[in-house]
Formats: C-alpha cells, sequence, structure tokens
C-alpha cells in the first residue's frame, strides 16, 4: 500500500511540477513577448516619427527644388584678396594715389629731416569726394585731380611733372612747393612751383574768386633726375610741410615703343534720366568702324542701360571709363548734381576740362591724335574717304604746304543734323528705326563759322591745354590750327535744337537743308555690328537673328 501511494504521489509530484513548469514557461514567455512587445511598440513610435519627418522633409525638399531651381548658389566665390592684388585693385579705382609705391615703402623711414618733409602716410591724407586730394594753404583750396610726366622734346622747361587740379583764387598769389618722391631715394627732392597754367579764359565767364577754377601746375624736375619718373609728387606750402596729398605721377607708355592712331575721350557723362544706350551702341561701333582705337569715357552718373553698355565695350577692350566726381562743395548726389549742371553752365564748363586734359595727359605718349567728342558728334570723312586715317593722310600734307613747322591741331566745321529734318521726310524703311545717324540723313545747308564749334584732331606732343572745341595752350608759343577742308571731312553734329547761342540765326539753318547720305557708307557694317551688339546685351524682346539690314521696318 505504501509503495503504490509511494508510486501515485512521485506521478502527482511529477505532474504537479510539470504543471509548474509548464506555467512558468508560460510566464516567463508572456514577460518576454511582453517587452519585445513594449520595444516594438517603442520601435513603431520612433520610426513612425522618422518615417513622418522623412515624408515631410521629402514635401519640403521636393517644394523647396521645385521652387529654388538651380540649386547652386551663384555667389562670389573667390578666393580673398591677397594684399598686392588689393593694392593693384586700388590703384586701378584711384590711379592718382600712389599706393604701390607707399606700400613698398611703408616700413620705410622716408623724410628730409625729422622735422622736415615727412612721406606722408596714405591714411593721412586729404581726400575730397572721393577723387580729389586737398591742399589748404593760407590764400586758398587746391583740389587735385592727376600727376603726370611730361618729357616731350617741345615743352620748353624741359622734363616735368604737371599736376592738374582746380583752385578757388582766379590768379592765385601764394607760394607753392612739389616734394618728388624717387624710388630708391630716402628723402625728397623739393621745388619750387615753376607755374599755374589757367585752363579757362576770363572773358567767359565765372571769373570769380571762391569759385574753382581749372589749373594745370608744373614742377621742374632736377638735372640731377633727369630721365628719372618721380613715383610721387606731393603739392605743399612750405617745404617742409608734411603734405596732405601724395599723387601718383603718371606715365602711360607703349610696351612696343609704337604709337596706335586714334584716342577719343569724352567728357563726364551726365545721362542719369536719359537712357540713350542704343543710340551709344551705333555710335561706338560707327567711330571703331573710322578708326578710334579706343573711346576714353568719364562716368559723372548714367542711366543702368547705359553702365551696360559700358561694361560690355570695356570688356571688349573698345572703352575706358573712369569714374568721375565733382570737386570741393559741389553736389554728386543722384538727381541734384544734374539740375546743378544744367543751371550752371559755366560751372559745368569749367568742370569739363579736367577729364578732358586728364585724357590727354594719360595718353599722350600712346597715341598720334586725340580728339575730343560728345557722343552726338561724329567726324566724318568724305568723297572716297573711309577712315580718320584717309583723312589725315590727305590733310597732313595740305597743312605743311601752308605751315612747314606743322600745326597742332586740325579742326572740322560742324554742321547740324537736327531731329526735325527727319520726322519732315520720314523714315528709311530699310534702316532699323532705332538707328539714330543712320535715320538722319538731313543736313542744314550752311557750316556753322569758321573756328565756331569745331572739333579736332590734336597733336598730344604739342598741346599743352585742351578746350573743348580746340587747344587753349600749345608747347612752343601760340597755338596753330589747321582747318580740314569740308570736301575732305567735316563734324556731323545730331542735336533736337541748335546750341542757344545759335537761336538767333537757327532758323536759317531749319529753312535751308540738304541730304547728306556720307554716312551710308558703312551703313550694312554699323547695323550688322550694332544688332549683334543689342542682342547680346538683350536689348530685343524677340531676338533678329539672321535678319538682314532690309528686315527691320517698324
Amino acid at each position: 500500500m505504501n509503495k503504490i501511494w509511494s508510486s501515485r504521489t512521485i506521478i502527482k509530484f511529477l505532474f504537479a511540477l510539470g504543471v509548474w513548469s509548464f506555467l512558468l514557461l508560460g510566464l516567463l514567455k508572456l514577460h518576454s513577448n511582453h517587452i519585445i512587445l513594449n520595444d516594438e511598440i517603442q520601435s513603431g513610435i520612433n520610426n513612425g516619427r522618422l518615417l513622418l519627418q522623412k515624408e515631410r522633409y521629402q514635401e519640403a525638399t521636393s517644394t523647396t527644388t521645385e521652387k529654388f531651381l538651380p540649386l547652386d548658389v551663384l555667389i562670389d566665390n573667390r578666393t580673398k584678396l591677397d594684399d598686392d592684388q588689393l593694392v593693384r585693385d586700388v590703384e586701378s579705382r584711384l590711379p592718382s594715389l600712389p599706393i604701390a609705391y607707399w606700400s613698398k615703402h611703408k616700413n620705410f623711414s622716408q623724410q628730409k629731416s625729422s622735422t622736415c618733409a615727412k612721406y606722408p602716410s596714405i591714411f593721412d591724407l586729404e581726400f575730397n569726394n572721393i577723387y580729389w586730394q586737398t591742399l589748404h594753404t593760407s590764400n586758398g583750396t587746391f583740389q587735385l585731380f592727376g600727376a603726370y610726366y611730361d618729357i616731350r622734346k617741345k615743352s620748353r622747361i624741359g622734363p616735368a611733372v604737371r599736376i592738374l587740379g582746380m583752385i578757388d583764387r582766379i590768379e592765385p598769389k601764394v607760394k607753392t612747393y612739389c616734394q618728388f618722391w624717387f624710388d630708391g631715394q630716402k628723402e625728397p627732392f623739393i621745388v619750387k612751383t615753376f607755374e599755374y597754367k589757367y585752363v579757362w579764359y576770363n572773358k567767359w565767364g565765372n571769373y570769380k574768386q571762391g569759385i574753382y577754377q581749372p589749373y594745370l601746375i608744373a614742377c621742374q624736375i632736377p638735372k640731377a633726375f633727369h630721365g628719372i619718373k618721380p613715383a610721387s609728387v606731393s603739392l605743399v606750402e612750405n617745404e617742409c610741410d608734411t603734405a596732405s596729398n601724395n599723387l601718383r605721377v603718371l606715365h602711360n607708355h607703349p610696351s612696343d615703343g609704337k604709337k596706335k592712331n586714334f584716342a577719343v575721350c569724352v567728357k563726364g557723362l551726365d545721362f542719369l534720366y536719359d537712357d540713350l544706350s542704343v543710340r551709344l551702341v551705333e555710335w561706338i561701333e560707327l567711330l571703331n568702324i573710322l578708326g578710334a582705337d579706343k573711346i576714353f569715357f568719364y562716368n559723372l552718373q548714367v542711366h543702368p542701360n547705359i553702365t551696360k553698355v559700358l561694361d560690355y565695350y570695356e570688356a571688349e577692350g573698345k572703352v575706358q571709363v573712369t569714374q568721375l566726381t565733382l570737386p570741393g562743395g559741389q553736389p554728386n548726389v543722384p538727381g541734384f548734381q544734374h539740375l546743378y549742371l544744367t543751371k550752371k553752365t559755366n560751372h559745368k564748363r569749367q568742370n569739363e576740362l579736367i577729364p578732358y586734359n586728364d585724357c590727354l595727359y594719360k595718353n599722350m605718349y600712346l597715341y598720334k591724335y586725340i580728339t575730343l567728342l560728345d557722343i552726338d558728334e561724329v567726324i566724318m570723312p568724305k568723297g572716297d574717304l573711309n577712315s580718320w586715317s584717309e583723312l589725315m593722310d590727305v590733310a597732313l600734307p595740305k597743312s605743311l604746304q601752308q605751315r612747314k613747322e606743322g600745326y597742332h591741331s586740325f579742326n572740322l566745321r560742324n554742321v547740324y543734323f537736327l531731329d526735325g529734318y527727319q520726322h519732315d521726310h520720314g523714315w528709311n524703311k530699310d534702316i532699323p528705326k532705332f538707328m539714330h545717324m543712320l535715320q538722319h540723313v538731313y543736313r542744314a545747308q550752311n557750316y556753322t563759322k569758321p573756328n565756331q564749334y569745331v572739333k579736332c584732331f590734336h597733336d598730344p606732343e604739342s598741346v599743352l591745354t585742351l578746350h573743348n572745341h580746340f587747344p587753349l595752350s600749345c608747347l612752343g608759343g601760340g597755338c596753330k590750327s589747321f582747318p580740314i577742308d569740308t570736301e575732305d571731312g567735316h563734324l556731323q553734329h545730331y542735336r533736337a535744337d541748335c546750341v542757344k547761342s545759335l537761336k538767333k540765326s537757327c532758323d536759317e539753318y531749319k529753312e535751308h537743308q540738304v541730304r547728306d547720305t556720307t554716312i551710308w557708307k558703312f551703313k550694312e557694317e554699323v547695323v550688322q555690328r550694332s544688332m549683334r551688339t543689342l542682342e547680346k546685351l538683350g536689348f530685343f524682346r524677340n531676338p533678329p537673328t539672321g535678319r538682314g539690314s532690309r528686315d527691320f521696318e517698324r
């Protein structure tokens, strides 16, 4: 009995143990599943969040991509300028500043003595309206624009530096000195100013104290330094003054020693509100065809489209643009400056003499002839002559027959091509209507009087100072200008009306007119070049690709 019970007890115990083991395993499994489930739930939540974020990111990325294609950000990624590059950049923007010379010698003491004529730091110079440097004296203020190395053979004073600027005195009485700084010299060489050359006639007006007048100031280079160009020059009232100005002495000369033929100088452009961009393209292309090697513009304030045209041609190497401001207290605020120049005519004309003469002195060793033109003027060769070179090949022998020693300039008579003439006769259908000069082929029958409103080809080796229409002073004596025969060439002047001083005689010019199609010798080439440039610059709504000059009826 006990054995049976024991067996049954053992069986029950084993059964109970099995059940218990089963229950225990079940509980362990259930707990494990709970943990896994919790992990999966948490993982699912996290994955859900990531999925949601991914979807939102993809949605945002897709939207952004579609909205801001292309993905590359168009920014200037050029490397930062080093000191040498920065010096060259500043020098190109401000030609009168001798920053390269200063940078080279900034750690080298340069002075006459410890108390006399110390070389000024460029950071201590006094600038006025960006491009002008200043000298205050006991009798007047000087605004200085540029300095130039003059070693022309016809100059009676020998090698010299000429400084171009404006002085608020009609006859400067104050004594001044030039401090010449030569590369490699520890101290300056100081000379007394040789002369103040007035670049104006008192009979033209504005002959008053206190108004800035244009002057060319000369300082002779001492014999010991003949053949050596000064690096810079300072103008001071007393020999030992530490200067408030320091101008780089410019000496532009051809690398191969050969001069080019023709440079054109254009006064400060003041076309803030007038979009003359298309007319400017036609004008530049025509002058290039006629023989202008380069056109030098001075820029006050212009319309953005004009800037676009000038930038394009500057990149092409056909023009050079120099930024310009008015010195002293004259206005440079956009709009106000234009109003000032419109109302203050004599101030305007006096200021114009600065860019004209700066252009002369920067280019006197680079070109055989320099001419000053407005963008509504063209020197036109006539008859069988097709270029300025051919025109001068005819004019030069004629001039030498009259004066063996030659002339300082060669002038061309002015004739008006007034806007109203073309309106009376209609438009030429085989020429784009916006080609202003090619469309206007009716002019006044009569020229303005000899020497009145002429323009010249100047010999830069012999002229000293220039005015808009003729040389004011020349090397070696009085200026002599040869009048080019009107059968060989003339100045075509495109205007809406005559100048104010010719109002009384303008009716006569308007009543008597003739058809003059001389410009049409260059019609095809001017049209093709102009259209190509205008298309490149995006001036056409529907680019006229492949059209010929006869397809432009408007």
